[in-house]
């Protein structure tokens, strides 16, 4: 091994990794690259080469101000054991686990490299035809609702959340997180005038929805957050990034999805997301919806609470990231923007409970 990779890699102790590495799958071969994969806001993402040109993927927490419950390790890696055993849904293939954070400085699992196209920006699908971004955003509602009718039983989930009362919780729980976003804020001496929030969060305890169905749900979906292959016809090679996933509402999730979901009108641009939605071919963030509700059944009467609510959790989840900026415990590019994104969700959110509707 280099010696050079261990000082070249933030978040990563190769000659720790590489011994823990022969213990745990023998035979897997020496660590011959280690590079940080562009583009993850939260928990970090690493592909590792071996020998004979073999390719995994290391997950771990991110560096620096890390939320309470966030980031489990443990949990992102039970789900995609889960799912993997034959559920229908795309996922990479879980190798092993890590909970000795003395290996790397965090817990942290290993999974397979799966081949696949991260699309993003118009850039990233500048060869993807309008006949292939309608079909990616079919099979993209597709795969949303296979997550939704999983058999959580059948796979080993029946205990990974706890849906009643999951809404009220989430809630809460995000309203916690963005007090200690707050917090962190204010140690770097910065400060945020914000008060569309305190609004926000009323008006969406005045809508919560009685307990009903739930679901799987991944808590992060969109097409970033997918891989995908064109040929020999656009599908969805696998999704990944389960770090919030648990048991819940699913319409928490389309709702998260129409949020990040771009159309070439739209007055306003996040700094996170998939903005190549925008290019011809893709559905509309109606037309989605419309689609995932033919498959699953479901009734979307009230898809803009969810989809205002969806607001308020990405706004303080970039709160979060915007605060392990000021920190300066960021791994990567494209941080310095991120907390422009927080009052444009806010206001969203509160245009689409004014009016009525998420389109």
């Amino acid at each position: 091994m280099s010696g050079e990779l261990a000082t070249e890699v933030p978040g990563v102790d190769v000659p720790r990794l590489a011994a823990w590495l022969d213990r745990t799958l023998p035979g897997g071969g020496r660590i011959t690259g280690v590079r940080l994969i562009a583009g993850g806001r939260s928990n970090l993402t690493y592909g590792i080469t071996l020998d004979g040109g073999r390719r995994i993927v290391l997950r771990r927490p991110p560096l620096g101000h890390v939320l309470p419950t966030a980031h489990d390790m443990a949990r992102e890696y039970r789900v995609l054991s889960a799912l993997a055993g034959g559920t229908g849904v795309p996922v990479p293939q879980p190798l092993a686990f890590c909970s000795d954070e003395d290996v790397i400085g965090a817990r942290f699992y290993l999974m397979d490299h799966v081949d696949g196209r991260v699309l993003r920006t118009a850039e990233d699908a500048a060869d993807v035809t309008p006949e292939q971004a309608r079909e990616l955003s079919e099979r993209l509602a597709e795969v949303l609702a296979a997550i939704h009718t999983v058999d959580v039983e059948a796979a080993g989930l029946a205990d990974f959340g706890r849906p009643a009362g999951y809404m009220a919780r989430q809630l809460k729980r995000w309203g916690q997180q963005w007090e200690r976003s707050q917090e962190a804020i204010a140690a770097t001496g910065a400060s945020r005038d914000l008060p569309a929030y305190e609004r926000l969060v009323a008006r969406l305890g005045e809508r919560l929805p009685a307990d009903g169905r739930f679901s799987l749900v991944h808590g992060d979906y969109r097409l970033d957050n997918a891989l995908t292959l064109l040929e020999p016809r656009p599908q969805i090679a696998a999704v990944v990034d389960w770090e919030m996933s648990t048991l819940g509402d699913p319409l928490s999730d389309l709702g998260l999805t129409l949020v990040y979901w771009a159309e070439a009108d739209d007055a306003d641009r996040l700094p996170v997301g998939a903005t190549v939605t925008a290019a011809p071919g893709f559905l509309t963030r109606r037309r989605f919806a419309e689609r995932y509700a033919e498959i699953t059944g479901f009734d979307l009467s009230d898809i803009d609470f969810y989809v205002a609510f969806a607001c308020f959790k990405l706004a303080v989840i970039l709160e979060g990231i915007h605060a392990r900026y000021l920190q300066n415990a960021t791994v990567g590019e494209g941080f310095d923007k991120i907390g422009d994104g927080v009052p444009l969700l806010l206001d969203r959110a509160h245009r689409i409970l004014d009016t009525g509707s998420p389109w």
